[in-house]
Formats: structure tokens, sequence, C-alpha cells
């Protein structure tokens, strides 16, 4: 039996005193969350204290007194009853005992103590869904027996806290319970013996049941409307949300947000103002919070809604030409009208032309300049434009003509209607492509050839062409042959005096497609260039002027179909070559001429 310190004692406190002030932190953030609270909470579990006191008492059949440090007792149990008015506060009931060591003989005695306790006091609970620490103070009846004293009751004081981990709404672990405990007694007279003060510690731990109170009620929700759903750029439109499951006593904040345009509002109903939105479907946005539920008490909704742009028709637009149909060289006015069915302004411009030139002269209106352009349609376009961008092409057109021909324009081309120039028989040979044009015929055609260049100047696009024939007195092959030999002689010395091949065309006919014997006497019959003897001379001699007249080449200007006088071989200062006749030679049956061997022509 001895005196010790009470160092031990005040180190614990300190050790108590920080054990209270983590679960008031745990407490603190937990209070961020929302956990309903139940009615009632039932705690039992083991119980651990430790006095932190030094008994002083005197003994059966003692003089003085003696003193002895009191053991830490872990024999014991715990329970507790908690009736809670609301989430936060709540009053507790608190009971516990330490019982006995069960040790014998008084020096193994004298350091043990039995403590029992009864106790009420307010309880502070910082509720969270997964953590709920506590704060409490109990005051009311302590009870201590050291075993080696007899036991007393005295009004004691404890508070502390502890730390509750959920695992259901009606069940929870407590993980620990700390409580600070102050009683004092007296177990001898006061003049000679010192008061036995307990500053120490009860640690508990075990099982918490709840029932009662609020059950969580379902989640909260929210649904908005847009009314009108679809609406006309600038016309405005009013959100609603609604929210559900909250609590209705209390005031909710609402905040709006939108795709598209400016959105107002600070409670459940917003305006929305569609001025320069463009044309779409946009979605509105409500975020719902109850700021006094500190889980759970937030939610959004959204609705959609339709912007209309104003109906964007393009501009209606028609286009004349006056007068429509121009000699080359003069003008015509091209006049647009131009209207907005949406009643938008509008301008025509961008004129532009297949042919001439074109420059506007007015608001709607531009002159087609038609110098320089070919005979035929132009096309002259202009667009139209409202100030929304939208646009309309428009077209009109002119016919071009050329100024009526000159009558010297038309003797030069009635001199190229038609010439035919002569070879004599059988030429050109096929070993002197060049021979066989004789000088009155190289004289016709460099006449030809020098009216011709004249007449493309004023009509670059005709054409003079070459048809080669040849009189029957020898086979279909050899006579095909012989004409596209005087049909590319001829086209040859046309374009050594000047004129462009591309302007040639030539066709070889042999045979086929010559002048019948009565197609020249009627001719010749008809020509009023004759005498009657020469005429008769010729009659005369119809099969040789017949023959004569098959050897030939025709030049034809294909942009016209007009027909000159033939000039017959007989014509010709030559014409005793053209006229030869040579190896004439009887045959019966069309068989036997085809069978024949190439005659001189």
């Amino acid at each position: 039996m001895s005196s010790h310190s009470h160092k031990p004692c005040g180190r614990r406190a300190v050790t108590l005193l920080a054990v209270v002030a983590v679960l008031c932190s745990v407490g603190t953030f937990a209070a961020a969350q929302d956990q309903p609270a139940p009615k009632w909470e039932l705690f039992g579990g083991y119980s651990f204290v430790y006095p932190g006191a030094d008994v002083h008492g005197l003994l059966p059949l003692g003089v003085s007194p003696v003193s002895s440090r009191l053991e830490a007792n872990p024999r014991g149990v715990g329970a507790s009853l908690t009736y809670d008015f609301n989430r936060w506060f709540g009053l507790t009931g608190d009971i516990s005992g330490h019982w006995g060591s069960g040790e014998s003989g008084l020096n193994n005695r004298i350091d043990d103590a039995e403590f029992y306790n009864l106790s009420v006091g307010p309880k502070v609970t910082f509720r969270s869904a997964h953590f709920s620490p506590f704060l409490e103070a109990l005051v009311g009846d302590h009870r201590l027996e050291p075993e080696a004293f007899h036991d007393i009751d005295r009004l004691g004081l404890m508070f502390g806290g502890g730390l509750d981990v959920n695992v259901t709404r009606h069940f929870a672990l407590r993980l620990l319970r700390a409580d600070y405990v102050m009683s004092s007694y007296r177990y001898g007279p006061s003049t000679t013996t010192p008061s036995t003060d307990l500053r120490g510690v009860r640690l508990q731990s075990g099982l918490v049941f709840m029932w009662g109170g609020e059950e969580a009620g379902p989640p909260v929700s929210a649904s908005c409307t847009i009314n009108p759903s679809e609406v006309m750029v600038g016309e405005p439109a009013t959100a609603t949300a609604a929210g559900s499951n909250f609590n209705p006593r209390h005031t909710l904040n609402y905040t709006w947000s939108s795709t598209g345009g400016q959105i107002t509002g600070k409670d459940n109903t917003a305006s929305i103002n569609t001025n320069g939105v463009a044309g779409g479907r946009y979605t509105v946005t409500a975020q719902i919070s109850d700021p006094r539920m500190r889980k759970g008490g937030e939610t959004s909704c959204m609705a959609s809604f339709t912007v209309k742009e104003p109906p964007k028709n393009p501009p209606v637009v028609s286009c004349s030409a006056d007068p429509s149909t121009v000699q080359a060289g003069t003008s015509s006015t091209i006049s647009c009208t131009c209207t907005s069915p949406d009643n938008a302004s509008v301008t025509v411009g961008d004129w532009t032309a297949s042919g001439g030139s074109v420059s506007s002269s007015g608001a709607n209106t531009a002159v087609l300049n038609t110098s320089g352009a070919s005979p035929g349609p132009i096309t002259v376009s202009a667009n139209c434009s409202d100030s929304r961008g939208l646009n309309t092409p428009a077209t009109a057109q002119v016919m071009v003509e050329n100024p009526p021909p000159s009558p010297e324009f038309l003797k030069l081309e009635a001199r190229l209607a038609l010439h035919s120039i002569y070879f004599p028989t059988d030429l050109p040979r096929v070993t002197n492509p060049d021979g066989g044009l004789l000088e009155s015929q190289r004289q016709t055609l460099i006449s030809l050839a020098e009216d011709f260049k004249k007449y493309l100047e004023t009509k670059p696009d005709a054409h003079l062409t070459l048809g080669g024939h040849a009189d029957p007195r020898a086979s279909v092959e050899y006579n095909q042959a012989l004409s596209e030999r005087r049909v590319d002689r001829t086209k040859r010395f046309l374009i050594e005096h000047g004129v462009p091949e591309a302007n040639l065309a030539t066709k070889a006919f042999g045979e086929e497609q010559n002048l019948t014997e009565g197609q020249v006497r009627d001719a010749v019959e008809k020509n009023p260039e004759l005498t009657p003897e020469q005429r008769q001379r010729v009659l005369n001699n119809l099969q040789t002027i017949l023959l004569a007249s098959n050897r030939r080449v025709d030049v034809t200007l294909s942009t016209t179909g007009q027909t000159s006088i033939r000039e017959y071989p007989f014509n010709a200062a030559d014409s005793l070559t053209l006229l030869q006749q040579k190896g004439t030679k009887k045959t019966t049956g069309t068989a036997a001429k085809r069978k024949a061997q190439p005659k001189v022509q």
C-alpha cells in the first residue's frame, strides 16, 4: 500500500480530450451529409473503466488511513437508451457496471474497485449516411466500491463522445465511446483521510439498435415543360419546373440554363428570349436544390423547344430583251423584274453574256453590245439578290443576225456555188499523181481559190467539197482509185494557192453518180453560150462529150444550195486534150465490163 502520483491521471485526461476533439472534427465533416434520424437508440456492449484515482481510507480496526492506486477494471458492461428529439439532439439514459476482481487477500484487493453508474444527459449527433459521431454529457449516481473498503454513492459527471458506423437504418456498430468520469468519495474521517477523487476514463464498444422516426422518402425528382414548344424567331417562350418529393416546408433554389436564346428566372418559372437565335432545336435545363437537405437534395430536368426562322423565299425574277433580234454590231436592252415574296429589298447584278459584251445601265437594266459577235443566240444572265443573301438567276436571249449580204458578196457566192474541172483520160496516174491538171483547169482553180479566200473573210466556217468521178471504161476498183487521185490532186493544188486545208472536204465516187447521156444532152441544148452550129457539132459527138463530162472533179460551196452552169470540156481552151478518147473497146454485158483490164480514160 503506497501513494501513487497523479500525473498519469492528467495524461489520460488529455488523451480523452484529444479523442473527443477528433470525434468533433469527424462530426463536423459528417454534418455535410444527410441521414434520417431515428426516434430511439438502444446501445449495449462492453465497458472498460480506468478510475484514474488513489483510494484513501481507514481499514477496519485500523488507526491510520492507507492509500493505494486503483487499477483499471476491464470487467464491465454498459447500456444506454436515447430519445432523439430531432436529427441532432437527444436525451440519453445511461447505465454501466464494472464488478470485482475476484481476488483474495487484502494486499491483492486494496487496488481493486467496482464501479457502477446510472446517469442521464443530452446527446448531440452528427449524422451521415455511414458515420454518426456524437458528443454527450451525463450526470447521475456513481457508486464506487473499493474491495478493501465499503461502497459509496455520489453524484458524478461524465462527458465525452463516440463514433457509430451505420450498417443499416436500424443497426450500427459503436466502434468507440469514450467518457471522462468525475466523482469524489471519502472512506474515513475528513480530519485524517483525504478524499478519493475519480478523474478517469470509461471506454465502451458494442451494438446500437435504432427504430422510430421518419423513414427515408423517395428520391427527389423534377419535370420541365416549355410553352409553347415551337416559336418563331423573336417570339418568347416560358419554361416551368416542378419538383417532386421535396419537403414542402423548404424553399428550393432554381438555376436555369439554355443551349439557345437568353433565359432568365429565379424560381420555378423562367422566360426565354429568342431574338437573334438561329432556327433549330434547343434544350432548357433546370437545376433544383434544397439547401436544407444535406444529401439527395438536388435534381434537374430538361425540356426542348424549337425555334423556326421566318420563311425565306428566294426572289422572283424574269428578264426580257428589247429588241430580241438584232443585226451584228447593234445593241439590245435587257430589263429584269425582280421582287421578293418576303418583302426583302432586292438588287439585280452579276450581268454576263455568252457573246458580245454586256454592261449595267440602271438598277434593273443592262445593254448588250453585239459588236464582233457571231450570228446566233446570245444568252444574257443576271442574278437577283435580296438583303438576306438569297439569289435567283434569270436569263434573256438575243438572236444575232448577220447584216444583209452586199451585191458583191452575193456575186462572189454565186461564183463559188459549183465548179467542175476536167481531167484527160486516165490521169493522173499512180506514178505521177501531180499530172493531168491542164492549164485551163488550173486557171479555173486559181480563180476559185482567190474567190474562196475572200469568202472566208466573211464566213470563216465555209467549206469546199471536192467530189471526184471517172468514166465507166474500166473496173470499179480502178475507177474508184482514179477518182481518189483526181480529188487529191485538186485538193493539193488549192492548198498550194492558199486555201486552208481545214476548209476542204473530199469525196471519191468512182463511176457512181455519173452523168447520163440524157443529162448531158439536156445541158447542151439549154446552154445559151452555144451557137446552133456548135450545139449540133457537140450533139454529133455526144458519146465523146459524155465520157469527158464524167472525168471531172466537182467543187461545191457547202453553205449554199445553188448550182452554176457547168463549163463542159469543149468550152476549155485545151478541149482537144480533154476530149481525147483512146482505146475504146466495145463489150457486151455488165460482167464482161467488170472483168476488163483498166482502160485509158
